[in-house]
């Protein structure tokens, strides 16, 4: 039976590189401080909209009912919840989420609608705390082997922009202009005459010297003086826009020329009244490029006839940190197993190895098979 459309099984190899990058990023966001969250996956309509409906990911909200007829919704991100869990925290909250988030929408490339949103976010943040999340962001990509460039803007010096251009419609055009990576130029182009905004793209490619002259550039000047610090290298992108309307100072986004799509992105906004930043990435997305070993090195025990032994076997190198399948019955179907999912060592515990206080251990990529001790199994299955 096949998945719905947008929804998939993660298994095998795949869903081990899956798990090793939830640790490792995990582990870079203790190192920052952050402490985990987990929220719930249904909310109601109304709190998921918020004061958003106007945002397109909003309209792709998945709806339900539950049997009391409430309107419920599943959730699309993480931010809207930090209302909740942050409220009446001592400033600053740094919180790390991982999980999954839903979005009713045409599936396209590394798109789904359900998809694995790995979030970092300050409640009560400044300007150095933005640099910090992008700090954070650059060691991530070099753990992940993922060549990308960390691109920022400011909402601020985009309202100015559109202010002294005299366009009414910010939302609707900045919405437009965030569609830039999506389709061609020609026909952003083109939904921006609607809003008397066409002049903004000839705008966006002039040299960066040329926005000092905005006041809201300075934050931008900011930014880049604080990264500085951690020596974290930002490009400058003035027609980087991000879609959501809650956005209300830096805005960042991260690509690489390997795919189309956006790694991460994030930005600063306000949450129950306190400036705020976060930054999110894609699991889906990192898993794709990122270039991280997966092995996992599993043993298979075949009992023959000696399952209190191989159990004891088991139980003492599960104690070593060992991965350790105990099979009964016949030695072939054990070997199979062991060959189809490309497991490297298979031990033979029977009567002559009990007898002996031995071990029979088969190196599977090899065929090769030697009698040995557990001490000597212990040191072989560990690569010394």
């Amino acid at each position: 039976m096949e998945t719905s459309k947008g929804f998939r099984d993660f298994t095998g190899q795949e869903a081990l590189k899956r798990e090793k990058i939830k640790s490792i990023l995990v582990g870079i966001f203790k190192s920052y401080g952050f402490e985990p969250a987990e929220t719930p996956i249904i909310e109601s309509e109304e709190f998921v909209k918020g004061n958003n409906s106007g945002d397109e990911a909003i309209s792709d909200v998945f709806k339900l009912q539950d049997k009391g007829k409430r309107n419920l919704a599943l959730r699309y991100e993480f931010t809207f919840q930090l209302k909740r869990i942050s409220n009446n925290r001592k400033l600053p909250y740094k919180r790390y989420q991982i999980g999954e988030v839903f979005r009713d929408e045409p599936v396209s490339g590394n798109r789904l609608r359900e998809f694995t949103q790995c979030d970092a976010d300050i409640v009560g943040a400044s300007v150095k705390d933005e640099a910090e999340i992008l700090a954070m962001v650059g060691k991530i990509l070099k753990q992940f082997g993922i060549r990308a460039e960390i691109y920022i803007n400011n909402r601020k010096l985009l309202n100015e922009i559109l202010d002294k251009q005299g366009i009414k419609a910010k939302a609707e055009v900045i919405r437009e202009i965030d569609k830039l990576d999506k389709l061609p130029e020609q026909q952003v182009k083109e939904n921006l005459k609607k809003y008397g905004a066409a002049k903004l793209l000839d705008i966006f490619k002039k040299p960066e010297s040329y926005f000092k002259k905005y006041k809201a550039y300075s934050e931008i000047l900011e930014l880049k003086k604080c990264c500085k610090n951690y020596g974290a290298e930002i490009k400058f992108s003035p027609s980087l826009a991000r879609g959501l309307s809650y956005y209300n100072g830096s805005i960042f986004e991260i690509k690489t020329k390997d795919i189309k799509e956006t790694i991460s992105a994030g930005g600063s906004y306000l949450v129950n009244g306190n400036q705020s930043c976060g930054i999110s990435f894609g699991l889906e997305r990192i898993s794709s490029l990122a270039k991280i070993p997966v092995k996992e090195e599993r043993i298979v025990i075949i009992s023959i006839n000696e399952d209190r032994q191989a159990i004891k076997l088991a139980e003492n190198l599960r104690k070593l940190d060992k991965q350790v399948i105990v099979m009964y019955g016949k030695p072939t179907k054990a070997l199979e197993f062991a060959n189809s999912y490309g497991i490297n060592y298979v031990i033979f515990l029977g009567q002559e190895e009990v007898k002996k206080k031995k071990v029979k251990l088969r190196d599977m990529k090899t065929g090769k098979e030697m009698l040995i001790s557990e001490k000597e199994l212990i040191r072989k299955t560990s690569g010394n």
